[in-house]
């Protein structure tokens, strides 16, 4: 019965090696493959029904209507998948901030998947839902599953999607997430990893480092070796921040904070607690640590940032459907 409604829950999942860079647009097929963590603090909340009285779709973002133009275009998928030509009103809830640098987009396009693919009467395998949730946003394909999760790139629509490396881990580490800036990202992902593939002389460069990182990072993760799972994932995002210095024209991610709170880590490094840093397209800094060393740390952010700029996240759970309150 199309008329009922699916609401999921899907969190956002944050890059140790990183996808930077599309081959195919369309479809959202990457350059490189990729390894995620995902954390239980962010996530977004949708819901889907199908309505027949609809002329559109019609999209709520926290309770404030939406352009439905890029909703829609993925709506099409589900259609076309389940042989439907009814339009759905889809409400999101969004416990990220948006463009930030955070991976909302994520969460938001696995949530989406679930939910809407479960109101079309689709019953969809956890690869097959990976693949949809990849065409509304890249690393969305991640966000179906929980712990450590690898996106291979593939080559077709048929042959890229994610898979759990370790879902359900019991490795005692978190993420903390330092805030730094939640407005709307300059240049969007999409525009800066474009300008990286066509003007970046080090773009080849980067294709084979990755394959590196990303072999070495699995071992790591098995061996439960925090200090080199770290060590990559850092320069990883160093790289990937490097190419978007060497683009035409050059562009960057960092606020001045942002390379405060890494000149700090490097810090306390120095004086002993195993933490590293990571950052996606935006400036806000993620720290990769135990959960024994997080106070520690965060008494030293303390002294710069606000309590609420500072965000405590451990390993989370895949995509699921919740019962709406």
């Amino acid at each position: 019965m199309l008329s009922k409604a699916f609401t999921a829950r899907a969190h956002t999942n944050i890059a140790l090696i990183k996808y930077w860079g599309k081959k195919d647009q369309e479809l959202i097929l990457p350059m490189n493959s990729s390894l995620s963590l995902t954390l239980d603090h962010f996530y977004t909340d949708t819901e889907v029904y199908f309505d027949q009285a609809l002329k559109q779709d019609v999209f709520y973002l926290n309770e404030e209507k939406q352009n439905v133009s890029k909703v829609t275009q993925f709506m099409n998928i589900v259609r076309r998948q389940a042989g439907l030509k009814v339009f759905a009103h889809i409400s999101s809830t969004n416990h990220v901030p948006t463009m930030a640098g955070l991976a909302s987009s994520a969460s938001a396009y696995a949530a989406l998947a679930m939910a809407a693919s479960q109101a079309a009467g689709l019953q969809l395998s956890r690869r097959d839902l990976s693949r949809l949730a990849r065409r509304g946003s890249g690393s969305a394909c991640r966000s179906i599953y929980g712990g450590f999760v690898e996106w291979q790139r593939g080559h077709d629509d048929q042959s890229s999607f994610a898979s759990p490396i370790e879902e359900n881990t019991n490795w005692n580490i978190c993420m903390i997430a330092v805030v730094i800036d939640k407005a709307r990202k300059k240049i969007s992902s999409r525009l800066g990893m474009q300008r990286v593939v066509e003007t970046s002389p080090f773009y080849t460069a980067w294709m084979k480092s990755t394959e590196r990182d990303l072999a070495a990072i699995k071992e790591a993760i098995k061996k439960r070796d925090l200090k080199k799972v770290g060590t990559i994932a850092e320069e990883n995002a160093m790289k990937m921040h490097a190419l978007n210095m060497s683009a035409h024209p050059h562009f960057s991610y960092f606020e001045p904070a942002s390379i405060a709170v890494m000149h700090l880590v490097e810090l306390l490094r120095s004086e002993g607690i195993c933490c590293y840093y990571t950052l996606d397209a935006g400036p806000n800094v993620k720290i990769l640590c135990s959960v024994e060393d997080s106070t520690r740390i965060l008494d030293r952010l303390a002294a710069r940032f606000d309590k609420e700029q500072l965000l405590v996240a451990r390993p989370g759970p895949g995509v699921h459907l919740i019962n709406k309150k």
